[in-house]
């Protein structure tokens, strides 16, 4: 599965020049981001949960399988699992300062993600899922840790998320005024953004030096 082929779910209806078709810049910007936003309607009122996630493109739902997790005991776990959820993701790139408010955007990369999740009972896969999440905040992260206790697996959820239904949108540059406006001669322009790392804080009770995981994790967002 090469292409983004949304659905009339996903599919993008405004500035659809901003559309991605191209499956390969989801998957760049999973691997970018550190937050989803996880969408369930709990019957009387929606929720929007930020989450962290974890992303095996080779999993064994349809389109690879996001990964996300949560305590047995989270009130949106069963409204979850009774039907479709919406994943959310967006990264942004830049401030986008126009001549006008109108024209004021972000630059930006988002994803939307909808389909019907399963809850992971088999051992192996809930492993390799949760590993994956912690690994998707510090990469090679996983392996370094002890072994999970099995109260510590009793008490998380792990669900899987197909990804084949799925759109992106995605803006680059500068701003779009009107030719009066450019005339005008207010200043207009952008303002990149990055997320970096203010370095590594050492946990005053650790007894080691900060492993290479860590270090290197910190050295690229820096």
């Amino acid at each position: 599965m090469s292409t983004l082929s949304p659905t009339p779910r996903t599919t993008v209806g405004r500035e659809k020049e901003r559309a991605v078709a191209d499956r390969a810049s989801l998957h760049r910007l999973l691997a970018d981001g550190l937050v989803a936003h996880l969408g369930v309607a709990m019957g009387t009122h929606p929720v929007v949960l930020p989450t962290a996630y974890g992303v095996d493109l080779d999993g064994p739902d349809d389109g690879g399988t996001l990964y996300l997790h949560g305590s047995v005991a989270a009130g949106w776990l069963a409204a979850a699992l009774a039907g479709d959820v919406c994943v959310t993701l967006t990264e942004l790139d830049g401030l986008v300062a126009a001549r006008s408010g109108f024209n004021h955007s972000m630059n930006y990369r988002s994803a939307v993600i909808i389909g019907t999740p399963r809850r992971v009972d088999d051992p192996a896969e809930r492993r390799r899922a949760l590993d994956l999440i912690v690994d998707q905040m510090v990469p090679g992260r996983a392996a370094t840790l002890r072994e999970p206790t099995r109260k510590e697996l009793a008490a998380t959820v792990v669900l899987a998320l197909p990804m084949a239904e799925a759109s992106m949108k995605q803006r680059a540059g500068g701003p779009e005024d009107e030719p009066e406006d450019v005339a005008a001669g207010i200043w207009a322009g952008v303002i990149p953004l990055r997320r970096i790392s203010a370095g590594v804080v050492t946990s005053p009770d650790s007894h080691s030096a900060v492993p290479a995981d860590v270090r290197a994790r910190a050295e690229a967002l820096g």
